[in-house]
């Protein structure tokens, strides 16, 4: 009973948080639209988040085995349900920066929690490889419901009823908060170097002097830049682009992250039987072929009456597909990455991955938002042509890098 409480609290945590974190683009359009924000202001709304998630991710290593993982999830949790409740209330621009922030720390620490709390109410390998999964599709779901969540509120009428999805937000994270005060966390195992924060930082930076490693993190931001450029841009990009209603445009940018789901179980299966490289470079081949054959598609398009979400046009249900094929690229590198090197060097590979993760996606927004203002949708879309190349360059180095680095192996 108790290991059934525990994994309910950490995924009811995992859930709305996947709610929060992915809402970026949805707050966007509808800052946008309400709040009278322009797009290159609102495009810092991303750096908010991941810029919090990167530098807390440093910080929450050290005080957490101290704090405890139970307390520290609590106080993350509670400091989200205020800023929710106080988003609702305020409902100015300067608010929702100090949403995306807390939600941004506060993921850090959940995230930093869970994992340490699946090692306590597993046995084995196997087990904890499962609980991990289960908590991570669970993630999904929050990110697929967030969409239709936040639609549920838009009133074509009142434009300002969407805010109050954030009184239902913070209601659901007291919610959360209850499952985690009831199930029975045990204390984090103390003891830990006060100086493992800075020291971690230190052979993060050690890490950067190899080539193979400063090629991976370069591929590594250059995808993130793709992935938060679109997806947090495509509802603004369906709504001002295709000209369709506000809900519509935001329930049909879910099925970018569903292709991102999908594409990432198909890969699993067919890396079992095809060499990464070919995989990542079809992917690849293929995100390119799908901008250059969809936005034409997208241009001049006659304003007419949308009944439902099937009204819309091909390319509203054409374009977020590029998720399918961007989705393996990201755990391959990842996992690529982390398989030539030593198991002592994980840890700092994690940081980099984590920093220049957030980097990315936060310069991808910033450059989408700039590019959508002072040109166009399009133009903004097309642009991430420059990054697909550039990935696909880096991959190629990657693959002669992690090659020869096996051949030294094989032959010492």
């Amino acid at each position: 009973m108790s290991k059934i409480k525990i994994t309910l609290a950490i995924a009811a945590s995992y859930f709305i948080f996947a709610i929060l974190l992915n809402s970026v683009g949805t707050v966007i359009l509808q800052a946008i639209n309400t709040l009278g924000v322009g797009k290159t202001e609102a495009s810092v709304l991303e750096g908010f988040k991941d810029l919090s998630i990167a530098i807390m991710s440093f910080v929450v290593a050290s005080f957490i085995p101290r704090l405890g993982y139970k307390l520290a999830m609590l106080l993350a949790l509670i400091v989200v349900a205020i800023a929710c409740f106080c988003t609702a209330v305020i409902s100015e621009f300067y608010m929702f920066k100090l949403l995306f922030a807390a939600v941004g720390c506060g993921f850090a620490v959940v995230k930093v929690s869970v994992y340490s709390i699946i090692g306590q109410v597993t046995e084995d390998a196997n087990s904890h490889s499962s609980l991990l999964n289960t908590i991570e599709g669970i993630f999904m779901v929050g990110v697929l419901s967030g969409y239709w969540i936040f639609t549920a509120f838009i009133d074509p009428v009142d434009s300002n009823a969407w805010l109050n999805v954030y009184y239902v937000l913070a209601a659901l994270t007291l919610l959360v908060v209850v499952s985690v005060v009831m199930a029975p966390i045990k204390p984090a195992i103390k003891g830990q170097n006060s100086n493992s924060g800075w020291n971690d930082f230190i052979a993060m930076l050690k890490l950067t002097y190899q080539p193979l490693v400063l090629i991976f993190i370069i591929s590594a931001f250059l995808y993130v830049l793709i992935e938060q450029g679109v997806g947090t841009w495509l509802p603004t990009f369906n709504n001002q682009v295709l000209q369709l209603p506000v809900a519509i445009s935001i329930q049909l940018a879910s099925i970018f992250a569903a292709a991102l789901a999908l594409g990432r179980l198909v890969a699993g299966q067919v890396l079992k039987h095809i060499h990464w490289f070919v995989v990542l470079s079809c992917c690849l081949f293929a995100m390119a072929a799908l901008i250059i054959i969809t936005l034409p598609l997208t241009e001049n398009l006659p304003k007419s009456e949308l009944n439902s979400l099937f009204d819309a046009p091909l390319a509203a249900f054409v374009l977020p597909l590029i998720g399918f094929f961007m989705a393996p690229i990201y755990p391959v590198l990842n996992s690529v990455m982390l398989s030539a090197l030593q198991k002592h060097q994980h840890a700092a590979m994690t940081g980099l991955i984590v920093v220049f993760s957030a980097l990315g996606g936060t310069t991808g927004s910033v450059i989408t938002g700039y590019v959508f203002e002072h040109f166009s949708g399009q133009h903004a879309f097309y642009l991430s042509l420059v990054p697909i190349s550039l990935i696909f360059i880096s991959v190629i180095i990657f693959k002669k890098r992690t090659h020869a680095i096996s051949q030294h192996a094989v032959n010492s």
